[in-house]
């Protein structure tokens, strides 16, 4: 089921739940303060987005049993992957929410769309106030008011492998020209020596569920010069039909179509279909985060590889898409002082120590929040700091309007569209998104 269709499906239903919060006192303001009612040791209920069974739900555990020593408070993690919001929603359509959820930045706007969390003060979560100050735009909905609190940030880099540039001679890339040129030899020339012509120089996760090929796409997008809206407040007007937007996307098509040096099946490739596809040498240049690095390491071997920053773009500057993840506080909890405590937990250093998982694959936090945890001080692997540079000078998040979820969706359609139509226009696709942007704008109340 479509998230848009499951959405409407379930309409009705959210709304019998903004019902039952209204009547627990934990949903709008009342919601927000933690020293209302309920029982402050009872069990806490918490998802997260991660695979079952992964190195990630073992870290998402050992932090629940260390909250549960440190407080006395009983912790549950479950792990969900797929369809993670569909089956959020049909919790609260079974009025059966947990009390937290750890999930993606990009997913606020829905949430508090949809009514299921409730809104945080910073001044009631002890240590927020020292946390990194742009992390708490990721938790800042178009209201100015706070439905969530950072854990995790992150940002994306290139991974090249250096193996098959170094074999053909070419330096690393300083613009997107000798990127392209890259992405072209390695397609082209032969790069693991086989005497096939079976690789390719961009993975790119190109789907449109969730939104993905937008998701790539948007560090191109401003790196260029682009933007999708201007304005701000109510005054929003769509951008992503103007000069630089219109660069980006006539680049990207090339790479399709002119260049062909995508791995083929990119249109219907989602993250965890791309992330093989780097590791089994079928492409050469993936722009990922650093959470790929222990699974890469162990199916290439650390020198195959290199991690670089994108590129500047035409307009002289990198800025890279900026993102990680909230702890967000569900309306309707028994235990509001207890999911306090929980967010609390895993902001302070040993939360975010412990979320780091050293150099595994397990690492939840991926860039701490808190600047007061050393980053070197608990990896030994350097090349984390070229992500955290990145963080720090280039990276930007998502425009912030009231649900980012229908934009995002729109440009990944219109997008994945024109690169599976060679013969499409980009003047033409980016002028129709406009559209459909000022359109959104108007039902969200911001366009002007």
């Amino acid at each position: 089921m479509h998230r848009r269709a499951a959405s409407t499906t379930l309409a009705a239903s959210l709304a019998a739940l903004l019902a039952l919060t209204t009547l627990t006192g934990c949903g709008g303001d009342s919601g927000s303060d933690a020293s209302g009612g309920g029982d402050d040791k009872a069990p806490l209920e918490i998802w997260v987005r991660k695979p079952p069974g992964s190195p990630t739900e073992k870290t998402h555990k050992d932090l629940a049993a260390a909250f549960t020593k440190a407080t006395g408070i009983e912790a549950e993690v479950t792990a969900l992957f797929d369809d993670f919001e569909t089956k959020l929603q049909q919790a609260a359509a079974q009025k059966r929410l947990p009390d937290l959820i750890v999930n993606d930045t990009a997913q606020l706007g829905t949430l508090v769309k949809q009514g299921l969390v409730r809104e945080v003060r910073k001044s009631e979560i002890k240590g927020g106030e020292q946390l990194i100050p742009s992390s708490w735009e990721a938790a800042e909905a178009a209201d100015g008011k706070y439905y969530g609190v950072p854990f995790s940030a992150q940002t994306f880099a290139l991974f090249v492998r250096k193996d098959w540039r170094e074999k053909l001679g070419i330096a690393p890339p300083a613009d997107w020209d000798q990127l392209d040129a890259l992405a072209a030899a390695f397609t082209t020339g032969d790069p693991d020596a086989n005497g096939k012509a079976d690789t390719y120089g961009y993975v790119i996760p190109g789907t449109t569920k969730r939104g993905y090929l937008d998701w790539y796409f948007s560090s191109f997008l401003w790196s260029a010069g682009g933007d999708y809206f201007t304005g701000t407040g109510k005054d929003l007007k769509p951008a992503v039909d103007g000069p630089g937007a219109l660069l980006a996307a006539r680049r990207l098509k090339d790479q399709f179509c002119a260049d062909k040096s995508v791995v083929p099946g990119a249109v219907t490739t989602e993250t965890t279909q791309a992330h093989p596809l780097f590791e089994s040498g079928k492409g050469g240049i993936y722009l990922t985060g650093p959470y790929n690095m222990a699974r890469f390491d162990k199916a290439l071997g650390k020198d195959a590889y290199e991690i670089l920053p994108l590129p500047a773009g035409p307009g002289g500057k990198s800025s890279v898409l900026a993102e990680g993840e909230n702890t967000y506080l569900m309306a309707g909890s028994g235990n509001p002082k207890g999911q306090v405590k929980y967010a609390e937990f895993l902001i302070g250093t040993e939360g975010q120590t412990t979320g780091m998982a050293g150099d595994t694959a397990g690492n939840v936090v991926r860039l701490p929040v808190n600047p007061s945890v050393e980053l070197s001080a608990v990896r030994q692997d350097t090349r984390w700091q070229v992500f955290d540079k990145v963080y720090r000078e280039s990276g930007r998040y998502s425009p912030v309007v009231k649900d980012w979820t229908p934009f995002r969706q729109a440009s990944a359609e219109a997008l994945n569209g024109m690169v599976a139509d060679c013969g499409s226009h980009p003047e033409a696709v980016l002028g129709k998104l406009a559209g459909t942007f000022s359109a959104e704008l108007e039902k969200q109340g911001a366009g002007s």
